[in-house]
């Protein structure tokens, strides 16, 4: 019975450690070196658009810090449904890849070419609002700036 709980015990742990840790923009940029050529796993908003290069396509995700591109099987990509802009919060994606500092096939740029993708929170469109306070403001401001501009020309008395 003993020997039944420790062996869970450690299977337990090894689970958890076998785990990868999401890393973030900041760690890979300043620790490039140190991840190059390592699977890595990355996630963010999915923002911009996806961008389709005969059976694979890019796709920029940003982590809140730094975006980084994604190269990826069109398959993978077809997965990301909303990309972030103005009007939407582009769907929340982890991704597991290969991390490259300067990449040969796509010029020496820093990417990770993904062998995995998973949508972890869809996108959605943004609700706008206005701030009416703002927009009084910015109205008094531009009128008291034009009677600035013009009513000196309008009323000076000529000698």
């Amino acid at each position: 019975m003993r020997l039944t709980v420790l062996l869970a015990a450690v299977l337990l742990c090894l689970s958890f450690s076998a785990s990868a840790d999401i890393i973030s923009s900041q760690d890979l940029i300043n620790n490039a070196a140190q991840y190059d050529s390592q699977t890595v796993e990355y996630a963010g908003e999915a923002i911009g658009d996806v961008m389709i290069r005969g059976q694979y396509a890019w796709v920029n995700v940003n982590d809140g810090n730094t975006a980084l591109g994604i190269w990826l099987s069109k398959e993978l990509a077809r997965q990301i449904k909303i990309t972030g802009s103005y009007h939407f919060i582009g769907d929340k994606v982890k991704v597991t890849g290969t991390f490259h500092r300067t990449c040969v096939q796509h010029g020496g740029d820093l990417d990770i070419h993904a062998t995995s993708l998973e949508v972890i929170d869809p996108g959605f469109r943004r609700t706008l609002t206005i701030n009416y306070q703002k927009l009084l403001i910015s109205v008094i401001l531009l009128l008291g700036t034009l009677a600035i501009i013009f009513l000196p020309r309008f009323s000076s008395t000529k000698p």
